[in-house]
């Protein structure tokens, strides 16, 4: 994952998920940018439970979308991966979410306070002439209190995080293995 150790070399959490599409890597990392979250009844289940305490405590408009993908920054794209970041304090129920303007921004940034999330998506080659879609999520806290607040969230999260990433690779297998597919609108982008 060599786009990925560029922006998140060390790290301290991971999460990783692959499966096989039969479609071409660029067909491919063309429906990653395209999937929209927030169409996937499940995901918007988990995401809305997820941001509940912090509507109820009146810390979210309603009218705010739902955390997704858009919340990211877009750290680099090449013709076999993606890799997008965030930073914040994700044990919060607000997650306390720091603004990344760029690339630059990610990787400068020593968040002592905060947790710095990478998540990239990558194509590889795979059997049968199949394409392997790898996704991985790394997280980084710089300081040992940010590590220990993010912990039991981690912890908390797991158990529905990689089911989520399970539906998310199965729709963008669906997507690309359906080549009449008009994609879904971009959702990561650079903030």
């Amino acid at each position: 994952m060599h786009l990925l150790d560029r922006y998140l070399p060390i790290y301290q959490f991971s999460e990783v998920h692959a499966c096989d599409v039969a479609a071409g890597p660029a067909a491919i990392i063309d429906r990653v940018v395209a999937y929209r979250p927030e169409t996937d009844r499940v995901v918007r289940f988990a995401i809305g439970l997820r941001e509940l305490p912090t509507r109820l405590l009146g810390g979210q408009s309603a009218a705010r979308p739902a955390f997704g993908l858009h919340d990211f920054t877009l750290l680099d794209r090449s013709d076999d991966a993606i890799v997008c970041g965030l930073i914040g304090r994700f044990w919060r129920p607000d997650f306390d979410p720091e603004r990344v303007a760029d690339s630059t921004a990610f990787h400068d940034s020593d968040a002592p306070h905060a947790a710095k999330l990478a998540l990239a998506f990558v194509v590889r080659p795979g059997p049968g002439g199949r394409t392997r879609l790898i996704t991985e999520t790394r997280v980084f806290c710089a300081s040992r209190a940010a590590r220990l607040a993010f912990t039991p969230y981690w912890l908390l999260i797991r158990p529905v995080s990689g089911p989520i990433r399970r539906r998310v690779l199965a729709a963008i297998k669906r997507d690309s293995e359906r080549p009449s597919s008009p994609g879904r609108v971009i959702a990561a982008h650079s903030s």
